[in-house]
């Protein structure tokens, strides 16, 4: 299309932004443009005192709009974000003045399908469990069915299971959760956490470790899923989290405790390590297991067990 400038989008925001309600003398909006397929807008109409004042009508939001959509088709421009102020004239028959201002924000473009901070996250997660085991070379499972931005389950591209081999027998552990997510500019660690798993001798023998590993990336994708239960586990100690299926008999239930450990190295700060717990129902009995996430019981099923929570902060 022809070039659309500045000035262009001043003038057609002019006469509409006008319309203002009375009580308005100012109004700010900011907009961006598509950013992994959602574009935004927020702002409005102020009063005397800082306060919004409603317009009853979303042409401003429109024009706005349309003005944003012009100058990203405009060769003359690269920007992401659209300022947008009108101040009323404090003169009768006057029109108001109307600055647009068109800038790139960095921190606002979202991770493309290449970004290195998965890779970063990767190489840390197996870093840390490096220095705890020894971390097979191929997954224990894996599901990286992912769109175009290589978001998976995870929101991230990760989402799979580390084998690790220790003094004590085997660990499987997450692989993904703190993978920065796909497609956002957010600067964080995905869900903030990873899971781990103890697998002995008589756990091995009610499932054998490919059914472990993939009831563990199950449990993952409700932690994605979740509303930051790694914050949950830090404050309550210990969680009742969900059920598993009857192919696990008689180990039903699986608790997620406080590990006490982090995970450095990570793009954007250490996360927290998380222990899974299978458990019967029969350890469950008598106890309070009402409520979304019981900790008490989950507690005193781990003090049973002889298994202490450790303090220290894990998320």
């Amino acid at each position: 299309m022809a070039s659309y400038s500045i000035s262009d989008a001043v003038k057609a925001l002019r006469p509409i932004l006008d319309r203002a309600p009375p009580a308005a003398v100012r109004g700010e909006w900011t907009a961006t443009t598509e950013q992994a397929g959602v574009s935004s807008q927020s702002g409005g109409y102020l009063n005397a005192a800082g306060g919004y004042v409603d317009v009853g009508s979303d042409a401003p939001s429109r024009a706005i709009s349309a003005v944003v959509s012009k100058l990203e088709a405009s060769p003359l421009h690269r920007f992401n974000s659209v300022t947008v102020h009108w101040t009323r004239s404090r003169l009768p028959l006057v029109r108001g003045r109307v600055t647009v201002e068109a800038s790139f924000d960095p921190d606002i473009v979202p991770r493309g399908p290449h970004d290195p901070a998965y890779d970063a996250a990767a190489a840390a997660r197996r870093a840390f469990w490096s220095a705890h085991g020894q971390v097979a070379d191929t997954f224990a499972a894996e599901r990286g069915e992912a769109n175009v931005h290589r978001q998976t389950a995870w929101f991230g591209p990760h989402r799979r299971i580390l084998a690790v081999g220790t003094p004590a027998g085997l660990t499987l552990a997450t692989d993904g959760l703190s993978t920065p997510w796909a497609g956002i500019p957010d600067r964080e660690n995905g869900v903030g956490c990873e899971l781990f798993l103890e697998l002995d001798a008589e756990t091995l023998k009610i499932a054998q470790q490919d059914d472990w590993a993939h009831a563990l990336i199950g449990i993952g994708d409700l932690v994605a899923d979740g509303y930051a239960v790694a914050r949950d586990v830090h404050t309550e100690g210990a969680i009742l989290f969900c059920r598993l299926t009857e192919a696990f008999e008689p180990l039903r239930r699986v608790i997620l405790s406080r590990d006490g450990r982090q995970m450095p190295g990570l793009p954007f700060g250490p996360a927290a390590v998380i222990r899974v717990t299978p458990v019967a129902e029969a350890e469950i009995e008598g106890l309070d297991a009402s409520g979304e996430w019981p900790a008490d019981a989950a507690l005193r099923v781990l003090a049973a067990r002889g298994r202490a929570v450790p303090e220290g902060r894990a998320s």
